[in-house]
């Protein structure tokens, strides 16, 4: 009776720890630097306009961006209106990536996650600020 009652209580605290886990964001460009980026520009929609980043903006930019948090993924984000604003990143080797902050979500090449409110707030302020 002693074993299975142990049993038990490792099982619940195994799936605690599983479920903490899983809820744990992400950080996907954790270690983007400025230095590794070769241009970058920001379109905000709307108003639809784009703005080529200067090197000082784009510091502003890659740590700004370095910060987003992910949860699961959802693509539910076509169902809301609002604005969005999508940074396209040329990196130094070459490779493209296309980061849209629309709160609650940020969309990463195409894939939309949930994500923590705060850091995206952040970068759509970003933008918005560059417009002015």
């Amino acid at each position: 009776m002693k074993s299975k009652k142990y049993a038990v209580i490792v099982i619940v605290i195994i799936l605690l720890v599983l479920a903490a886990v899983m809820m744990m964001g992400k950080r996907p460009f954790r270690s983007l630097k400025a230095e590794q980026i070769a241009s970058m520009t920001v379109t905000l929609t709307p108003p639809d306009v784009t703005i080529e980043l200067e090197p000082e903006q784009i510091q502003q930019a890659a740590t700004l961006i370095s910060q987003i948090v992910t949860y699961q993924k959802d693509q539910s984000y076509t169902d809301y209106a609002g604005q969005g604003v999508i940074f396209t990143i040329t990196m130094t080797d070459g490779t493209k990536h296309s980061i849209m902050g629309y709160n609650p979500f940020v969309v990463i090449d195409g894939v939309g996650y949930r994500t923590k409110q705060e850091p995206c707030e952040q970068l759509n302020r970003f933008a918005n600020e560059l417009l002015g």
